[in-house]
């Protein structure tokens, strides 16, 4: 049995009233749809972890700088509720752009610090959107647990940043990244690859983890990126918007004995694609050798 679509903020509230008299947990999904076994994941953790499970569904136009990358994004709620349908997902809220912004709507959301760099350089507004948005469907469906794939890393900081200085009464819960057999990070995005394109792409992670390694063995960072930036390009990548090493938390200049984060973002056939992955500085790293200011 499909997920039920509910699409008006009145029905959600009948369903979420219920639940918190019974003092069930309710657990939130939010995506653009165009599901795949990344989102999937997250459900099957929230489903692990609530007693009602919501998946929002929710193309945002105020989230995407190009009207034409809105315009192309997939839409596919019916395959999307018939995906879902062996989860036992308690609702599918699809609610329609009035309902999230509703004539009038003049308040934006934004997340200084965190959002600043690599996506929010290369998009600008676009975490105000996402921050905007996440605010909205928390406070439309009043879930305890919401469920983010690490995928989108600098968005999972930003939507932890946002839940942290405004005291949200959420549990931001980050869930791994899903990678296809050949290693490529699963997105939406790849669908609108072709055949030789989808084949091509599966070198981006390649050239990540080898570059994640030869950082762990001491490689300097600034020359080592450069030469992966290049090998990039040569693999017919273009534009190569960044591939940077940062702080895993604070998206700055990464630091010895902290955590740091690989992230890049690269096109391919006019799709745009992100992935990043966890690299493990030597612990003789010095701030000098990492580039830090």
């Amino acid at each position: 049995m499909n997920a039920p679509i509910i699409r008006s903020l009145d029905a959600l509230d009948a369903l979420t009233d219920a639940w918190r008299a019974a003092g069930q947990r309710i657990g939130v999904v939010p995506t653009m749809g165009a599901l795949h076994e990344g989102h999937l994941s997250l459900v099957q953790r929230a489903k692990a972890e609530c007693d009602r499970v919501i998946v929002t569904l929710f193309v945002n136009p105020r989230q995407f700088n190009n009207p034409e990358d809105f315009a192309r994004y997939p839409r596919t709620e019916q395959a999307d509720a018939a995906i879902l349908a062996p989860y036992g997902v308690d609702a599918l809220f699809v609610p329609t752009g009035d309902e999230v912004y509703p004539p009038g709507h003049a308040t934006t959301v934004s997340v200084a610090g965190v959002s600043g760099p690599l996506e929010g350089a290369h998009r600008p507004g676009h975490f105000d959107g996402v921050a905007t948005v996440v605010t909205i469907l928390f406070n439309m469906t009043r879930a305890e647990r919401a469920y983010f794939g690490e995928k989108d890393w600098q968005q999972l900081q930003v939507v932890r940043r946002l839940v942290a200085d405004l005291h949200l009464p959420i549990r931001i819960v980050p869930c791994p990244s899903v990678r296809a057999g050949d290693g490529l990070a699963l997105s939406s995005r790849n669908q609108r690859l072709s055949a030789k394109g989808r084949a091509q792409a599966a070198a981006l992670p390649g050239v990540l983890f080898d570059l994640a390694g030869r950082l762990e063995r001491g490689a300097t960072p600034a020359p080592a990126l450069a030469e992966a930036r290049a090998r990039l390009a040569d693999l017919g990548f273009a534009p190569v918007e960044y591939l940077e090493l940062r702080d895993g938390d604070t998206l700055g200049d990464p630091l010895p004995g902290r955590p740091a984060r690989l992230l890049v973002a690269a096109w391919l056939e006019g799709v745009r694609l992100i992935d990043n992955i966890p690299v493990t500085l030597p612990q003789t790293a010095t701030r000098s050798s990492l580039g830090a200011a």
